[in-house]
């Protein structure tokens, strides 16, 4: 398997040296491993804080900036952040109003997130912790307890963050943060494993002719494996898992994310179907991404995210953003 990297056991350290290269707006620190907000934290408020295994770009640290994120930790490739380097972010962001790990349901992630959380409580630092668990796939998977944490993330990050700009306390910050994961749901397909740069080989096997339905963004098993059918299938098998768990009315946010190896033009297929369906059912797309946002590695598929808007998530949405992945409004 060809890579674009130095050694295996470089990956993290040489990809942190290119954000610092490429974002001055971003402050990373390299011994620590975490990505903050140039300029030191806003004074009283609210900091949000996320993180877990590196492989997902631009998930987190992609999403550090005005309206989203003040710090992101990134972990070795799908391995989540240790304690002390989310403790370290959490302290470096903080500056008064309390600070929101908003954290994917991986049981790594959880444990290590409330480990640090724990650790800042001691040191007189207010945190609050939303789970995302919005992966219709399967209830119990390899490495989580419940729902996978998938591509709600986003949309959690985004709203949340635009509360917290505009000077809302961290219950309520937490709150939308919780609202948001509540209403929205994500159902990922792939067509090719991914490999991890340790490994050298691809963490699973799918024939020339298979998918895997309802996969994780670690490569996890979804539901079932199929014979390879059409955008338009796999746009409705995505949604029916969705709608099946949600049912849907209204005004509705849909991502349509690309796994890292999908190329645009086939996303915007999948989006397409994704629009028939809905709009066919009554359903009003209000809000849309088409992308990569939430990646895994070089994997070839596709995540489909719908979330249920109300007057006031879809005016946080629309709330200015800047950072190196999301950005309109400024």
């Amino acid at each position: 398997m060809k890579k674009l990297i130095n050694e295996p056991d470089q990956v993290l350290s040489d990809a942190l040296r290119g954000v610092a290269a490429a974002h001055p707006s971003l402050a990373v620190n390299s011994v620590e491993r975490y990505v903050a907000r140039a300029g030191g934290p806003t004074p009283g408020k609210v900091a949000l804080v996320s993180g877990g295994g590196s492989g997902h770009e631009p998930l987190h640290g992609g999403f550090v900036g005005y309206g989203m994120l003040d710090a992101a930790c990134p972990g070795e490739v799908f391995t989540s952040p240790v304690p002390d380097q989310i403790l370290a972010a959490t302290k470096a962001v903080s500056s008064g109003g309390g600070v929101l790990h908003i954290v994917k349901n991986y049981t790594g992630d959880v444990l290590n997130f409330q480990m640090a959380a724990d650790l800042a409580g001691d040191a007189g630092i207010e945190v609050q912790t939303v789970v995302v668990n919005d992966d219709v796939a399967v209830e119990d998977s390899t490495w989580t307890a419940g729902r996978r944490g998938t591509g709600a993330t986003v949309f959690v990050e985004k709203i949340a963050g635009a509360l917290a700009e505009r000077g809302a306390d961290l219950s309520s910050v937490a709150a939308v943060a919780r609202e948001v994961n509540e209403r929205s749901r994500s159902f990922g397909v792939a067509l090719t494993a991914c490999t991890v740069p340790a490994n050298g080989k691809p963490g699973f096997e799918l024939a020339d002719d298979e998918i895997e339905l309802g996969v994780g963004i670690h490569g996890e098993p979804g539901r079932t494996r199929s014979k390879l059918v059409s955008a338009k299938q796999i746009a409705e098998i995505s949604l029916d898992a969705i709608t099946s768990d949600l049912p849907l009315s209204g005004d509705v946010a849909v991502m349509v994310n690309g796994m890292g190896g999908t190329p645009l033009i086939e996303l915007y297929i999948v989006y397409a179907a994704v629009a028939d369906y809905l709009k066919a059912r009554g359903v009003t797309i209000a809000r849309s991404l088409v992308g990569n946002y939430i990646t895994s590695l070089e994997m070839a598929g596709c995540m489909v995210t719908v979330g249920k808007l109300t007057p006031q998530l879809t005016n946080l949405w629309d709330a200015p953003v800047e950072t190196p992945a999301l950005r309109w409004g400024r």
